[in-house]
């Protein structure tokens, strides 16, 4: 599986700037005016991890596949987007699309860049941004519990579109709802305001290291569990020098990871997301699962056939695949298991399946 985040925002906040930096690419128009982003923007990454290529030489596989997260440029929304200002219906749509929502936030002064609100701030921002939303929310609600479309919902969704009503006209957090109901019927709710949100504090080169007034009273309201401090025109330049220049500016300014990195790590934790491999002479490869997976349910990301079939896997830790040079070390000295349809997958451990077609 690969998920897919949304970067959202007002306008004119770097969205566009961080997506190019993202993705190593000029596919979104960065420009100095409100609304230069119309379409969404899509972009695939590979996702760095180190372990694949210590795994792909052991190995001597011909070919290493990363897993991926795409990332999605959204159309700057404004106050009113749930009434259709600034084009916000459409744009609102597209976050329905994706898994999270990557909150970018501008920390920055400029008298060179528009900015829509004649002051900056972050949390002023983000409260349009996520109110918007929960008016979205509200509007989608009431449709779908409207007598002629509400026989076309079973009974669960009705209590959680029900309660979730409830909630709004109440002004309580919707979040609330997770100690309610399980995550897989909340999903199939559809609402934005209870997808995973990461927040990002877009700043100036000069506040990279330890943040400025604006990420400080930010992070003391929404906390730093789901914050990240990046500078999206840093992460630009970053891409445009090979890896010696990297890792050189880097120390120079005091940046010891690129948005890209963090931004997967903490995509990874909030939705809950673990990494297991196959690894053998033709290819080693990461595949992308829920935390707490069965096996057959991991073998099926592979392939329908080698779930549904699914007799065993032969499973390796990472650590010990690594330690024992491999399949054939790690199998005699007893560092291989065979496990059932009840194991649960570990981040990190070495497939083979076993099935029948």
């Amino acid at each position: 599986m690969s998920f897919k985040c949304g970067i959202v925002g007002l306008p004119n906040v770097g969205k566009s700037t961080l997506f190019n930096a993202l993705t190593n690419s000029n596919k979104a128009q960065a420009a100095n005016f409100p609304f230069c982003t119309i379409d969404p923007n899509v972009g695939i990454v590979n996702v760095p991890d180190s372990r694949l290529e210590n795994l792909a030489k052991i190995s001597k596989s011909k070919k290493i596949i990363h897993t991926t997260i795409s990332f999605v440029d959204i159309a700057g929304l404004v106050k009113g987007a749930s009434k259709g200002e600034g084009l916000g219906n459409k744009f609102l749509s597209h976050i329905r699309e994706v898994d999270a929502v990557i909150h970018m936030i501008r920390c920055f002064d400029s008298n060179d860049i528009q900015n829509v609100n004649p002051t900056v701030d972050p949390i002023r921002d983000l409260e349009i941004i996520e109110t918007e939303m929960l008016l979205a929310d509200l509007e989608s609600i009431q449709k779908r519990l409207e007598k002629n479309n509400k026989k076309n919902i079973d009974k669960d969704q009705i209590k959680i579109l029900q309660t979730a009503m409830d909630f709004i006209n109440d002004n309580k957090d919707l979040t609330n709802l997770k100690s309610e109901f399980n995550k897989k019927q909340l999903n199939l709710s559809g609402l934005l305001s209870l997808k995973p949100k990461i927040y990002v504090c877009n700043v100036d080169e000069k506040s990279i290291k330890n943040g400025n007034h604006y990420t400080e009273a930010f992070i003391e309201k929404f906390g730093k569990g789901n914050s990240l401090i990046v500078s999206a025109d840093i992460e630009n330049q970053i891409n445009d020098l090979n890896n010696d220049e990297k890792k050189n500016y880097m120390e120079m300014i005091g940046l010891k990871e690129i948005g890209l990195d963090m931004l997967i790590q903490k995509g990874y934790e909030i939705l809950e997301l673990d990494t297991f491999f196959t690894s053998g002479p033709e290819e080693t490869r990461a595949w992308t699962i829920q935390k707490n997976c069965f096996a057959p349910k991991a073998a099926g990301e592979i392939h329908t056939d080698f779930e549904k079939g699914f007799i065993r896997a032969e499973t390796i830790s990472y650590n010990d695949f690594i330690k024992n040079d491999g399949w054939v070390n790690s199998k005699t000295n007893g560092k291989m298991r065979l496990e059932g349809k009840e194991y649960i997958v570990k981040d990190g451990d070495v497939l083979n399946f076993r099935f029948n077609t």
